[in-house]
């Protein structure tokens, strides 16, 4: 049969008869999302033409053609005036492509000892180191907030909880510093994972490296990696950066869908601790009263996409024989998505943080109930009469019995009734129930009491220095 040249793909084609179905370039191209990798590639292809010429591959002259040719594309781009098109696939081809209608021929050297299998993964690489650091940076920002909020509210009592039921006192400004140590923790991970993507695969072409003498050591050092990838097969069908990064996003995000849940109940009628600034707040259509914390619940329902696409891309990968298969267009998105998505929870989370109210009379109002100093109160007995805490344990269990039948807390009950070890017991057991004192009283490291809070504060700020 004779070829049509019309119908040979400009890319791949030279040994096709037929024009691919339009089915197959609607899913094949990539364009619509790898286009985001484009000054990765164009940095990609500028080091590996520089790389080349250096070992005499290519002429000076047709490195400068290709340089000069990089640069217009890499203004166009910038300028948004480059036209992205669909049947050249994807990113690489795009600019190669318009590289040559730029430069003639010259940019058909480019593409020599390289694979798009290893430029893939490079500017892939280069992406999420990238994106690492703009996240790092943004829960920086969320933790001086954080941090910030936390030093106006040292004193501030806060009804602590486990099972959701009230448990003990707590200074809020302790509270907000859990976060902090969840943020602190999100940002190790990301950026303690730069270490494991920092190797280049540039130079791996396609899956069993090259016959032309390359220097990857050197493209890997001008990229900024810290050396070249050890196993060119490995190199090109790796994703675990990738994996590794939307684990690390689902785990940040399940720490702000944590935050929010606590901000949503917060905000709620029956308890009243904090009011949401109206800019992040939405109303009802239909009920004129209400005032939602629609940012907050939004960003708990990120927590959905963020585990998703992790999911998704553990599948993708969890039955590819080596070395590249075309599944492995399919990381992208999830991670673009997730990183999007992540970017704007925290950002929105920080504007919370920044415009919330705190209702310290309702806070303290809920202090009052549920007799939240009995453990203080064991524990004292345990200090001042040289009793076991378990049978101090159980004094104050029959005392919150006599409580509950009362239909008051054991604050309120008479000197004789917390009378419990005799000796008038019971008037300084009446005084040393004051729920100001709670958080005072707490010594060990990292508790709630402020002079403890003050020492993380500080230690939270000179990390951030």
């Amino acid at each position: 049969m004779k070829k049509n040249k019309k119908n040979i793909n400009p890319i791949w084609g030279s040994n096709f008869n037929k024009l691919s179905n339009p089915l197959l370039e609607k899913i094949n191209s990539s364009i619509d999302f790898d286009k985001r990798l484009a000054l990765q590639d164009i940095k990609v292809s500028e080091v590996h033409s520089l790389m080349l010429k250096n070992k005499k591959i290519i002429s000076l002259t047709e490195y400068k053609s290709i340089t000069k040719g990089l640069k217009k594309i890499k203004n166009l781009i910038i300028n948004n005036k480059f036209v992205f098109k669909r049947s050249h696939e994807d990113i690489h081809m795009n600019i190669e492509m318009e590289l040559h209608n730029l430069i003639g021929d010259a940019a058909e050297k480019l593409h020599t000892a390289r694979s798009r299998n290893d430029q893939v993964v490079t500017d892939f690489k280069l992406w999420v180191i990238e994106a690492i650091k703009e996240l790092s940076q943004k829960i920086t920002n969320l933790q001086k907030t954080i941090i910030n909020k936390s030093g106006l509210h040292i004193n501030t009592i806060f009804p602590g909880y486990t099972h959701l039921q009230s448990a003990q006192i707590v200074s809020f400004a302790h509270h907000l510093m859990a976060y902090y140590e969840m943020l602190k923790r999100d940002k190790d991970r990301f950026l303690k994972s730069i270490d494991r993507i920092n190797e280049c695969p540039l130079g791996s072409a396609a899956l069993a490296g090259t016959s032309f003498d390359i220097d990857r050591v050197f493209t890997s050092k001008k990229l900024g990696f810290k050396k070249p990838t050890s196993n060119s097969m490995d190199s090109v069908s790796d994703r675990d950066f990738a994996l590794e990064f939307l684990s690390n996003v689902a785990i940040c995000g399940s720490h702000l869908s944590r935050i929010s849940e606590d901000i949503t109940i917060w905000t709620n009628d029956q308890f009243k601790f904090v009011t949401l600034s109206d800019d992040f707040s939405t109303g009802s259509s239909i009920m004129p009263q209400k005032k939602n914390p629609d940012s907050a619940e939004l960003i708990r329902g990120k927590m959905g996409r963020f585990s998703g696409n992790l999911i998704s891309l553990l599948s993708i990968v969890k039955g590819l024989p080596l070395t590249y298969s075309k599944d492995l267009q399919e990381d992208k998105e999830p991670v673009f998505d997730s990183y999007d998505n992540l970017i704007t929870s925290i950002d929105v989370i920080d504007g919370i943080f920044k415009g919330l109210k705190i209702n310290k009379e309702k806070m303290k109002n809920a202090c009052n109930n549920s007799n939240l100093m009995a453990t203080d109160l064991a524990d004292w007995l345990v200090m001042n009469y040289k009793i076991s805490f378990r049978k101090a344990y159980k004094m104050i269990a029959k005392l919150v019995k006599i409580a509950d039948k009362k239909n008051c807390q054991i604050n309120d009950l008479t000197d004789i009734e917390l009378n419990i070890i005799g000796n008038d017991s019971g008037l300084k057991i009446k005084k040393f129930l004051k729920i100001d004192n709670s958080i005072n009283l707490k010594k060990s490291l990292g508790s709630t009491s402020p002079k403890e809070i003050r020492k993380a504060i500080a230690s939270a700020k000179k990390d951030l220095n």
